[in-house]
């Protein structure tokens, strides 16, 4: 794989480093002429030695990869060794990508083929977060299985934030919370998408409104034309309507319809019935998810936002994107003690510009920090789908039908017992065996 944008490969640091070895230790004689500068040639530029790795950076790749792929041999100790030779040449990095789309919400890959590219570009943790719905992550987690790649349910959430009179006045603006889960997904999968389907609803509305909007702008365009762009079952959203826009030829590009029409608060712009930013936080939280708020830079007052959302629960913020950390939010982020993350926010576009999946440099230990703080709610919200899946035990035979064959520290590994013979819906007991097989209640 490349090495990321401004980083030198290890060519360039041993020529770096042998060019000052020779520079220090070979000081011409008293006697010597002084060499004359060579006009023809140009001067080369000199290259930024790559800072050595600390120890706490190599011991939390050894950590994420082992997390990222269960199963991969530890590395031996000459293999240990020869990372902490090559230290000296470059910081450690593990491809993580936060930040994607897929068909089934605005993006143009399959959740298969997305989880495909991100393979072929070397990326090992794969969170799939498409716009307002979460039914691409099956897809995902099963065309993982092909590769090493770990999957992190997640899903982008349409907001909007009102400011209060502390945070300061002027109008709402649309926010995106991005919301990652463990391997099992929320621990209220019903509530989730009960609200998420009141969002989807909400989209069919406001693109409707843009429709009227872009045709008192003399560009007429029909929404059945727009859903099918979208595809089947997917709510519709400005980037389908962007697409309908330059297959009807009123614009050059998908760029051009955004930076004209339909950019936030753009003359084509509109919104939906989108809820407000601090109740998605809460429910993310709620549901043993991780809240973290998307792209801050596009918003018109950050700090005022960032605020109210760490106040209702709200974990992190996107700091880091393809072209480097944003440091104004990097330093919203310590003073408010929140998680460094970033994505690509991977769309397949067909834009050249368009940054790729795994692309943003995140550095290894903000992914490390970002998993201490998930892996405990992660394993709460494994504890209470364990928790209703044994209620609803109870309520079929009145006992809880579970019996516990191991254990490790607060988890177990539960096998259900379907030998009761007042179990009254067959069907009803092979979904909840189902259930229970896949949850393997273990540390990861």
């Amino acid at each position: 794989m490349p090495p990321p944008a401004g980083a030198s490969t290890e060519e360039d640091a041993v020529v770096v480093v042998a060019a000052d070895a020779i520079a220090t230790s070979a000081a011409p004689n008293a006697g010597d002429p002084e060499p004359q500068p060579d006009k023809g040639r140009r001067r080369r530029k000199k290259r930024r030695r790559p800072r050595a790795p600390t120890e706490e950076e190599l011991a939390a790749r050894r950590s994420l990869l082992r997390w990222a792929c269960p199963g991969r041999e530890v590395a031996s100790d000459d293999g240990q060794a020869a990372e902490a030779g090559r230290a000296r040449l470059r910081r450690p990095r593990v491809a993580v990508e936060l930040h994607a789309h897929s068909a089934c919400s605005d993006g143009t890959l399959s959740p298969a083929e997305l989880v495909e590219r991100a393979h072929r570009n070397g990326v090992k943790v794969f969170a799939l977060t498409d716009h307002d719905t979460m039914a691409g992550v099956p897809e995902a987690v099963e065309a993982a299985k092909r590769h090493p790649v770990r999957i992190i349910p997640g899903v982008e959430i349409s907001a909007v934030h009102s400011p209060s009179d502390e945070s300061g006045s002027g109008a709402e603006e649309p926010v995106h919370i991005l919301a990652y889960y463990g391997s099992r997904g929320p621990a209220r999968p019903q509530e989730l998408e009960r609200f998420l389907a009141g969002i989807r609803e909400g989209r069919y509305a406001r693109a409707n409104k843009m429709l009227l909007k872009l045709r008192g702008l003399g560009m007429p365009m029909k929404l059945e034309d727009v859903c099918t762009i979208a595809g089947n079952g997917v709510a519709p959203g400005r980037l389908h309507v962007a697409r309908a826009m330059v297959d009807a030829g009123y614009v050059e590009d998908l760029r051009q319809a955004f930076s004209r029409y339909l950019y936030d608060g753009g003359p084509a712009y509109a919104t939906g019935s989108e809820p407000t930013a601090e109740s998605v936080v809460q429910l993310v939280c709620r549901t043993g998810g991780v809240a973290v708020l998307a792209h801050p830079w596009a918003l018109k007052n950050p700090g005022a936002v960032i605020k109210n959302l760490k106040a209702a629960g709200l974990h992190g913020i996107e700091v880091y994107r393809s072209d480097g950390k944003v440091s104004g939010l990097s330093d919203l982020a310590d003073t408010y003690e929140l998680l460094k993350l970033g994505g690509s926010d991977f769309h397949g576009r067909d834009d050249k510009e368009e940054p790729d999946v795994g692309s943003v440099d995140l550095p290894v230990l903000a992914v490390f920090k970002f998993l201490e703080i998930a892996k405990p709610i992660w394993h709460n919200a494994i504890r209470e789908i364990f928790a209703s899946i044994s209620e609803r035990t109870t309520d079929l035979n009145g006992s809880n039908g579970f019996q516990r064959i191991s254990s490790a520290g607060d988890f177990c590994i539960p096998r259900h017992s379907s030998e009761d013979p007042e179990l009254t819906s067959v069907s009803e007991v092979e979904v909840l065996r189902t259930e229970v097989t896949d949850i393997v209640l273990t540390h990861q």
